[in-house]
């Protein structure tokens, strides 16, 4: 059976550097032996994490281009996160497709631009509050995912589902909602890609 996977999102956070050890001193306490544990701090915190975490904490970073090192001011690549020794990167996350207009092409394009550099993705999908009202978050999910149905290599691509009508509006998807979106995620994964990726 497939570990299950928890991940953390620093965001934009923490306004002081002199946080970063207290945080460090809590993913080093979690019990990772029965899940795999993601931790995305900021690019400008990531080279305080590395070599501290003692215990198979994954470095994911935030966001990535598509076109590699060059004049591409404010962004980071592939090539130099892999040469940090981070293998990991979030892609997909509600605000970067809400906030900087990150559509589902540009995501497939800088999903296999990812992983033809060699990078594993953790692609965040999900619908917005008046989307689960109108009965459409599956019609959603289905839409981001399709854009990179052949991209789906379950041993390098985690799907994370994100209720982003949940993030920060005080509202809260119970467990069951979460279940049922997954099983659903699931199925469509299964019928659409590969039993195998559906795991």
């Amino acid at each position: 059976p497939t570990k299950p996977i928890v991940g953390g999102n620093w965001k934009c956070n923490p306004e002081s550097t002199d946080a970063i050890s207290g945080l460090i001193d809590n993913l080093n306490a979690c019990d990772t032996s029965k899940c795999e544990v993601y931790v995305c701090p900021t690019f400008l915190n990531i080279t305080m994490l590395l070599g501290k975490l003692t215990n198979a904490t994954n470095i994911c970073a935030q966001n990535c281009n598509f076109k590699g090192c060059g004049a591409y001011t404010g962004e980071v690549s592939a090539e130099q996160l892999l040469d940090l020794g981070v293998k990991w990167v979030l892609l997909g996350h509600s605000e970067r497709r809400e906030l900087f207009g990150e559509n589902d092409d540009l995501l497939a394009t800088k999903l296999k631009y990812c992983l033809d550099k060699g990078m594993n993705v953790v692609f965040a999908i999900g619908e917005k509050k008046e989307e689960r009202e109108s009965g459409q978050t599956m019609e959603v999910c289905i839409r981001q995912l399709s854009a990179v149905k052949s991209l789906l290599d379950p041993r390098r691509v985690v799907i994370a589902y994100e209720p982003v009508w949940a993030i920060g509006t005080g509202l809260v998807a119970t467990p069951e909602q979460a279940q049922q979106a997954h099983a659903d995620i699931r199925a469509w994964i299964k019928d659409s890609v590969s039993a195998r990726a559906a795991k």
